[in-house]
């Protein structure tokens, strides 16, 4: 069940995140560049973490890899179909 929270539990570290960095923008920060690639690394490890730990879930992973795979793999194909009717039809023009 969708609870609206969540979307504001998730949105207002983004917007208070945009707002310092538009505001401090113009100041020399430390590079951040290494902090956000461990705070990424730690997200990644937790997310890794909650999978082998909640058993329902990595029993289905198969299934959800299988349909990921599939709905990449049409994107992909869709994506080239397209294009290359578009030069189609930028050709007979």
């Amino acid at each position: 069940m969708f609870n609206p929270f969540t979307l504001v539990y998730l949105s207002v570290p983004l917007v208070i995140g945009v707002v310092l960095g538009y505001l401090l923008r113009d100041r020399k920060l430390p590079k951040l560049d290494k902090i956000s690639l461990a705070v990424i690394v730690v997200l990644i490890f937790s997310l890794g973490f909650g999978i082998g730990s909640n058993n329902e879930l990595l029993s289905s992973l198969p299934q959800v890899g299988a349909q990921g795979l599939v709905i990449a793999a049409l994107a992909i194909f869709f994506s080239i179909a397209f294009i290359k009717a578009g030069k189609r039809l930028e050709r007979t023009r």
